[in-house]
């Protein structure tokens, strides 16, 4: 009489790694949150004549794209384990999602609500993506472009803080940098996690 046992499921070298292996799974989430923050930035150079209005409705649609974007990395974590490594970006997202809506919902706030309520954000969610990028070292050597997105996140807001007087142009234009710039680094990090999912180690 023989016995038969189930066959143990094979390991990947990422198992151990589960934060790791569930942002290399879902790099595509990254690569767009980049791409979102770029046309986000790009827009808010070219479009002629800006309103204070379509500035509200424009990044509200952009922290609301982005918002969804990192949840959706938060909780597909395919394969890599629990949410509880990825609670971070799980709030990363509520924020941006948040932030969105209450745009779209608060149309008629002034200039400098606008401001704080953006900084605020953008400190936020950079000190979460520090945490992030912190919790992510551990699993990966040498992961510096999630500090840097973060760091330039909380460098932003505080400028926004320091500066409530600055002109409406100047806002759009460093609103507009900013966003370019963290959606740049949003995509080298996307690539570069890519190359884990790829070829683990």
């Amino acid at each position: 009489m023989t016995s038969t046992h189930a066959q143990p499921r094979p390991t990947s070298p990422l198992d151990h790694l589960p934060l790791l292996h569930s942002l290399a799974e879902n790099w595509w989430l990254l690569l767009l949150r980049g791409i979102a923050a770029i046309v986000f930035g790009i827009l808010a150079f070219v479009w002629p004549g800006i309103t204070l209005l379509t500035l509200i409705f424009l990044w509200g649609a952009y922290a609301l794209v982005d918002g969804i974007f990192a949840l959706w990395s938060a909780i597909s974590g395919k394969g890599g384990g629990e949410l509880g490594s990825r609670w971070w970006l799980a709030v990363v997202g509520i924020c941006g999602v948040l932030a969105g809506l209450l745009a779209f919902a608060w149309p008629g706030v002034t200039a400098l609500v606008l401001l704080l309520f953006i900084a605020a954000w953008a400190i936020v969610t950079g000190a979460l993506q520090v945490w992030g990028a912190i919790k992510l070292r551990k699993e990966i050597e040498g992961e510096w472009l999630l500090i840097l997105c973060g760091l330039l996140s909380i460098a932003f807001g505080i400028i926004l803080v320091a500066q409530p007087g600055t002109g409406a142009l100047a806002v759009i234009w460093l609103i507009g940098t900013f966003a370019i710039l963290e959606g740049c680094i949003f995509a080298a990090l996307a690539f570069r996690l890519k190359k884990h999912k790829l070829y683990p180690q």
